[in-house]
This record gives C-alpha cells, structure tokens and sequence, in this order.
C-alpha cells in the first residue's frame, strides 16, 4: 500500500517511522512535510486545501488511503474531500467539532451524560466574572475554537481571570477561536490519557498514558501542548470498567446516534477525581506527545491497522511488553513566543536500541539544524520498566542543547 500522511510534527514523525517499517507498506508520502521528514518519506509541497492538486497527488502516487494527523485540517473538512476519492483514516468535520469547538463538545457530553465539570458559555469578561461567582477558585478558562494547545487558563483568583478573559474577548489573543469561551468548575485529581481507536461504532483502546501539560517541574507555569508523556500506565480493573461505564459507552452512543462518521482515533483527557473519571476534552486525532509513546507500545502492523479503520472495520491491538518515555525539548519562549533559527548542538538523528529523536519543530538552513517551533524535538527512551524508560529517554535528551533550550526535570516523576 502506498499511504498519504498529512502533517509535519512529532505525532506525524512517530505516525511516519511506524508506517517505514509496516510490512503492508509500499510507500509513505507526506503533504506539507518539513525538512526532517524527507530522511523518511516522500515529501510534497501542496496546499492540503488545494483540492484538485490532492486528488493528483492521489492518482499520480496510486495512493491506497490517507491518515490526516493534525487537527485543523480535520476541522476545514480535509477528511470529507479525500473520502470522495480514497478510505481516510480521521474523522469528519461534522465529527471533528468535538474537538474545534468546546462548546460543542459540552453540549454533546451533556446531551449524552458523559461525565464531565459543571461550565457556562461566556462570550465577554462581564459574563465571565458573572459566571465566576458560581464556583470556587481556581477558575478554568478554555477558548472555544482550536489554539494549539494553549488555549485553556487556570486562574488563581478573580484578577488573573480576569486578566485572561481580555485576552480572549478584548485582545483577541486566539481571534475568532476565542471569541466564545467555557468557563469550568475546577476540577482536583490526576490526568489520564485514554485513546481509543474506533469506526464511530465500536472500539479497541490502546495503551493508556499520562501527559505533562505544565511548562515547569511540579506542574508549574502556563499550559501547553504537552512536555512529556510515559506509558503505559496500570489502573485498577473497577476504575477502568467505570470509565468504560461513564466516558467510553456513553461517547460511542453519541457518535452513533448523531450519526458522525468517525474513522480514526479518539483521544478522552480525563482527570480522575473524588468522585470518579471526569473529561476535561476530546481531540478527534493521535495526542501529541501520547503518540510517541503509544504508537512504539503496539505490537501490530500499523499499516494494516490504520487502513482497517479507514474502511470502517475494527483490528484487534496487541500490546508490547515494553515501557516508554518521551521528553518534550522545547524552544526560548515556549508557549508564547518560541524564538526560531537558533542552531541546535548534537546529533539529532543519533539513534540506539533505547533512544532516539523524532523532529517536531525543526529546520535545516544550509547544513544545519535550527530550531523553528515551539515544541522542537521529542527524546524518546524505552525500556523493560518505566524507571529505565525514563532514564533513558533523559539520556536520550542530553545530547542535544541549544540556547534558551527549555525541558522538564520530572517526567514521570509522579509515577515513579
């Protein structure tokens, strides 16, 4: 089979390296790839909204199906258009609100008795200082439409929130993605990770992991996409059947009976609290970084399994007995201002049976590698326990160094 990959950061690149060494796999070729992924795949330089050049690439490549990995393009409808043409592995736009809209996904968890926190809809910072008053801080902020990850504030007290309701209403900081917002009920207790693959009616779910969204040590500093993941995690058997219970069936049901055509991958952020598993959100893709991590824990041809679940079907997932760390080397000015083009020092295609890097923010400017996004590269480490996939995936880290280089100390740490 030859596979169409759209997108170009570390999921794609973990997603990529999975697809090379896929016995069902011909050929990989990428829309929109970057420098880094040349070494793996065929790259293109196309406008995934320029439809007809899609659909040449398509017939000139004898492309067999598509796995689209980012989320904006699942958002503009890409999924809908490829179908017309070949199997997709992502679901459609109408589907894909669950995540382009927290609105959205509000409604439909409610509509549905998925457990989640108590929230109102805010469209100004009158109405959200209102609101406040009917919960205690820390105040949960999250912008409605899509931010990259960035999009969500935890305010200590009434000032901050306020603060952060500006940014969304007055300054604008998000644009139109900010120009609603929910405000949640704050919810105490730990992240979990939960990703199931499914065909919109029935599911497989893949090795559970836990994600770092603070920036600092200590789930300190602001929010962002993610500074390092391991997995898998072990949870009791009557907290997962709960989860199943509360989260998984009643999604399914709802994806059913609003009749989505979802094909791919489902990613449920759960905090698990007091009083049991509650969403925090739903992406409509692979999780960046929880890709890096799961994608190596699955004992199957991914090849097959992705095209499986582009037809509508539902392959049975067989997992490793392995663990795995991933360690988000992050730019200078991450998550606000990433500086770029600053040379980065190492190796950053030094591989070993425990260690390796995968691209997520990079360029090349004649011969060398800089820096050119927020989330700059992954430093992955696996290992027979998760102390050593720890160990190893900070080993895998120093290597590298640039100046302004920012990265957790305690990946894991939690667990451990």
């Amino acid at each position: 089979m030859n596979v169409l990959v759209f997108g170009q950061g570390g999921r794609e690149a973990a997603i990529i390296r999975a697809l090379n060494v896929s016995p069902s796999v011909t050929e990989v070729h990428v829309v929109q790839g970057c420098a880094a992924l040349e070494k793996q795949a065929l790259c293109h330089s196309v406008d995934y909204k320029d439809t007809e050049k899609v659909y040449e690439l398509i017939e000139r490549h004898n492309i067999t199906f598509a796995v689209i990995g980012p989320e904006q393009p699942l958002a503009d409808g890409l999924s809908d258009q490829l179908r017309k043409k070949i199997p997709v592995f992502g679901p459609s736009q109408f589907a894909a609100q669950l995540e382009s809209s927290k609105c959205f996904s509000k409604e439909f968890m409610n509509k549905f008795n998925v457990s989640t926190a108590k929230y109102y809809v805010v469209t100004t910072v009158e109405e959200t200082l209102a609101a406040a008053e009917n919960f205690q801080p820390p105040y949960v902020l999250k912008a409605d439409g899509l931010a990259a990850g960035k999009g969500v504030f935890i305010c200590r007290d009434l000032d901050e929130l306020q603060t952060s309701a500006e940014k969304l209403f007055v300054h604008k900081v998000f644009g139109t993605a900010g120009s609603k917002a929910l405000l949640e009920e704050y919810q105490q207790g730990w992240e979990l990770s939960y990703i199931i693959l499914t065909n919109g009616k029935d599911y497989r779910a893949l090795p559970l992991t836990q994600d770092h969204k603070r920036l600092k040590d200590k789930d300190e500093g602001p929010n962002t996409g993610g500074m390092g993941v391991v997995g898998p995690l072990s949870i009791d058997e009557h907290l997962n059947e709960q989860i199943i219970k509360d989260v998984i069936e009643p999604t399914l049901n709802g994806l059913v009976q609003d009749k989505f055509d979802y094909r791919g991958a489902l990613y449920i952020g759960l905090m698990m609290t007091e009083n049991g598993p509650s969403v925090i959100e739903y992406n409509v893709r692979f999780g960046d970084p929880e890709a890096q991590v799961i994608i190596p824990l699955v004992d199957n041809d991914w090849g097959a399994i992705m095209y499986e679940i582009a037809l509508g079907e539902l392959p049975d997932i067989k997992q490793k007995k392995l663990h795995v760390a991933c360690v988000v080397l992050a730019s200078e000015g991450y998550p606000h201002s990433p500086v770029k083009g600053v040379p980065i020092l190492g190796d950053t295609f030094n591989e070993t049976s425990s260690g390796y890097f995968l691209h997520a923010g990079t360029d090349n400017k004649e011969g060398e590698w800089v820096t050119n996004g927020g989330r700059v590269i992954n430093a992955l480490g696996i290992g027979s326990s998760l102390p050593e996939a720890v160990r190893n995936a900070y080993a895998q880290a120093d290597k590298l160094s640039w100046h302004g280089l920012q990265k957790r100390s305690d990946i894991g740490k939690n667990l451990l």
